[in-house]
């Protein structure tokens, strides 16, 4: 394949054709008629702070999902809960997991050092994660047991730098129920090695990793893998693929990469309505989102206390939130736009939104979908 390169005649790809493009990968132009664990591959893993998001993620993107199929995987072990992109809990199938997490040792290790650096120093790392590795292997325990037993060892030290420090030293997975639809249960944590009965892999390199990442969120330019990723300096990475990859513009004249063979849609392509759960990485994933949600949107969205809301897409952009509420048996989805839409869009949105409150809430007698007046 010759070598791609970018030159004056390089195609420009507008804010609809990333859109389009973005959609197409995600399985929210048409969704995907394939298993749970497929599709949290293909996605690259799913953000994942709190248990629920995912299950919704899933939902929105597969046909006939049923939260009981992601509940049995992670009993099976065939996904796991752990930290690894953005030092963020991210839902990964078992072979993502054993893959992804040497490749982010430094983000891990960058995020506790700028934390709690300067409370660990003169504590040797090894003998910390031989420690905190001897804990979790004789049961799952919370991140406050872990830094409680530790401060046992390391006396005067912060029981929450030592937790946070095994966090960052050693694959650590949050075991079930933890992660279970319906169910709740305490952050318990144990080694991936132990939970999986393999090693990390070592074999992964950084170049596995970009093409990943173009499968699931590109085209892209560097700067929006490592905003994906937490990693710096891909730029070399993505200097390796290029003969492998295309090359086009935005706009904005930035260059971006792509695999030959991904979709990339017509931008007058239809894009249906969709609910977007919290903490959707389709919004997490790129250093310039305008590709999904317009500047002046993404600021009401992207609180100051980090929590990020579940979002509906119009035409394929954020056009407002959503929230399931529930009281004395019944639900109530609460759609909040910010601009007042369209009646074939409100329509669209309330059609998907019952679907929605049938999955969610199929216990509730009483199920509705209420539109507040935008704002």
């Amino acid at each position: 394949m010759p070598k791609a390169s970018l030159t004056s005649a390089a195609r420009v790809l507008d804010r609809r054709a990333l859109n389009r493009a973005l959609l197409a990968r995600q399985g929210l132009l048409r969704r995907w008629t394939i298993p749970a664990a497929e599709a949290v591959e293909r996605l690259a893993g799913m953000q994942s702070q709190a248990p629920d998001p995912p299950y919704y993620g899933l939902w929105t993107r597969l046909e006939g999902f049923r939260p009981e199929e992601l509940s049995r995987l992670l009993e099976e072990r065939a996904v796991v809960r752990i930290a690894l992109m953005r030092s963020t809990i991210h839902l990964v199938t078992a072979r993502d997991c054993l893959a992804l997490r040497p490749l982010l040792q430094p983000v891990l290790e960058r995020a506790h050092k700028a934390t709690y650096g300067k409370r660990m120093e003169g504590v040797d790392a090894t003998e910390l994660a031989d420690a905190a590795r001897a804990l979790t292997g004789e049961r799952p325990r919370t991140f406050a047991e872990i830094g409680a037993a530790l401060a046992e060892r390391w006396p005067g030290r912060d029981p929450a730098a030592l937790s946070g420090a095994a966090r960052a030293l050693l694959a650590l997975v949050q075991v079930p129920p933890r992660g279970l639809w319906g169910r709740s249960g305490p952050a318990a944590h144990t080694t991936a090695e132990a939970w999986l009965g393999r090693p990390l892999d070592t074999a992964a390199s950084l170049d596995d990793l970009v093409l990943r990442y173009l499968a699931a969120f590109g085209p892209a330019a560097v700067a929006d893998a490592q905003t994906w990723s937490g990693l710096t300096r891909l730029r070399d990475a993505f200097e390796r693929l290029r003969p492998r990859l295309l090359a086009f513009r935005d706009e904005a004249g930035r260059e971006l990469f792509d695999l030959p063979d991904a979709p990339r849609p017509d931008p007058d392509t239809a894009a249906p309505a969709r609910y977007m759960a919290d903490w959707d990485n389709v919004f997490l994933s790129h250093a310039d989102r305008t590709r999904v949600v317009s500047e002046e949107h993404r600021r009401r969205i992207f609180t100051p206390n980090g929590i990020f809301p579940g979002t509906v897409l119009v035409d394929g952009f954020v056009a407002g939130t959503w929230k399931l509420e529930r009281s004395r048996g019944a639900a109530t989805l609460r759609v909040e736009p910010f601009a007042p839409l369209p009646a074939a869009d409100e329509a669209a949105l309330n059609e998907e939104g019952e679907r929605l409150l049938a999955f969610a809430a199929e216990d509730a007698p009483t199920r509705e979908v209420r539109f507040s007046e935008p704002g």
